[in-house]
């Protein structure tokens, strides 16, 4: 009984996180189905977390932090328990969907952002990419399929697309601390730490093509899946249409937001086109 109570807990830490840090994301998860909701939150408090570790906490030392934090994951996974909430949702999903090796590579991404890094080609972006965003969307993918291996492997695919145009999209909303707060400067084609105007078309065109990959595979996910998901793609390409309408410059002046009133009409618009069969 005192058991279930603490999942409940650990669960319900992980949605508190998610809501706190991520209104679309939020928004997007309450339109799945209500079985795979919480494995979702799970992920997310646990992605949350380590990213909080190597972008936050500058004045503590963020590599013991890290360590330790990945030493308590494995432990949760020994044990299959933590008295970590956000760990004990979390270490539940990964053994319930076989998700040990998507982890580890995300680890592995978070360490590199411990450094002051400069991604000059396009293999150590990618490889950034594929650790940081492309396996966070194959571990949504894993509870999307529920143990389908057929579909897993058909949507794969789609589904990194999805994580890596997303990542993107949050590399060019967050260039003003990534470059002027942090040193970090991801995108390998830029010719010097500020972007130009046409090296921000090919970013922006870079993306488009990850969406339209994305959402070839959004079409095909399982109902229970298939709202929520494409309402989070409908945040983040309204999110690229505004960075793409204002000036390179501007980008390292301010973070561009999507208002939380102009979420719920892309919510509404969503359901919408849901309900009239034109997703």
């Amino acid at each position: 009984m005192s058991y279930n109570l603490f999942r409940k807990v650990s669960y319900a830490t992980s949605e508190l996180v998610t809501k706190n840090y991520s209104t679309s994301f939020a928004l997007g998860i309450k339109l799945l189905g209500p079985s795979i909701r919480d494995a979702i939150y799970a992920i997310y408090g646990f992605v949350r977390y380590a990213d909080e570790i190597v972008d936050t906490f500058h004045e503590h030392n963020q590599e013991e932090m890290m360590a330790e934090f990945i030493a308590d994951y494995n432990k949760s996974l020994e044990r299959k328990f933590s008295m970590h909430p956000i760990l004990n949702a979390f270490q539940e999903v990964v053994l319930a969907h076989n998700m040990q090796d998507l982890v580890n590579s995300f680890l592995a991404s978070m360490k590199k952002d411990l450094e002051t890094v400069n991604y000059k080609t396009e293999q150590e972006y990618d490889d950034y990419i594929y650790g940081s965003a492309d396996v966070v969307g194959l571990m949504c993918l894993k509870v999307f399929v529920g143990g389908d291996e057929k579909k897993y492997e058909e949507l794969k695919p789609a589904a990194m697309s999805l994580g890596s145009g997303f990542q993107k999209v949050n590399f060019l909303r967050d260039i003003q601390d990534d470059v002027v707060q942090l040193g970090r400067s991801y995108f390998p084609n830029l010719t010097d730490s500020v972007m130009t105007c046409d090296e921000k078309k090919e970013i922006v065109a870079d993306i488009e093509k990850d969406f339209a990959a994305a959402l070839v595979g959004i079409k095909k996910l399982p109902p229970r899946a298939k709202l929520g998901v494409f309402a989070a793609y409908n945040y983040y390409h309204a999110l690229l249409r505004k960075i793409t309408k204002k000036p390179a410059k501007q980008l390292y002046e301010e973070r561009v937001r999507i208002p939380n009133y102009r979420k719920a009409f892309i919510t509404v618009g969503t359901l919408l086109r849901f309900k009239l069969n034109l997703q």
